[in-house]
């Protein structure tokens, strides 16, 4: 949570009227590098969830997602039932590097609610063509905008530290989509 990537979209997202939880896996908040098994991955974000939920701050319609992992395991437990009102995706990783025959995409079927995908179109976690398949057997409910010669952090080749141009576009990108869900 303590990444710039994620700061900008918390910190521009407040700036807009929205009410935005971050938060640190167990194994992130110990500095650990490899991740927490599925079900602590889950049960960590369910609790976030219910926190945002049950806390003084009531809201009338509720997104779930995130950066990468952060938003694959949000689909995970909306797959599983999590009450809400859409799901985003900020670079969904797709597959691991180079394994493209290793889709996580089975769970993002069950999901009836809307979901956006912002990518970039040299993402090494969601190739292109493999990504646009899976948004449209979903069908309708979901969507993609594409940053384009963006990777999976959204920064093109011309930007070495990242770009405020196309963090801005996937911001713009977000802000319609939430304004467009009833």
């Amino acid at each position: 949570m303590r990444t710039p990537f994620i700061r900008y979209f918390h910190t521009e997202l407040a700036k807009r009227g929205f009410l935005t939880v971050k938060f640190n896996f167990p194994y992130m908040e110990a500095r650990r590098r490899v991740p927490d098994r599925r079900e602590i991955l889950e049960e960590s974000y369910r609790a976030i969830v219910e926190q945002a939920k049950n806390g003084n701050h009531k809201q009338n319609r509720l997104f779930i997602g995130g950066k990468s992992m952060g938003g694959r395991i949000a689909s995970q437990i909306a797959a599983n039932g999590v009450d809400m009102n859409g799901l985003f995706f900020l670079g969904y990783p797709l597959h691991p590097i180079g394994k493209t025959d290793q889709l996580r995409d089975e769970h993002l079927y069950k999901i009836k609610k809307p979901m956006l995908f912002v990518s970039g179109t040299r993402d090494s976690f969601a190739r292109r063509d493999l990504l646009e398949k899976v948004v449209s057997k979903i069908g309708s409910n979901a969507q993609i905008h594409w940053i384009e010669n963006g990777d999976h952090s959204f920064k093109t080749p011309d930007a070495k530290t990242g770009s405020i141009d196309t963090l801005q576009e996937a911001l713009a990108s977000l802000i319609d989509w939430f304004q467009t869900i009833a």
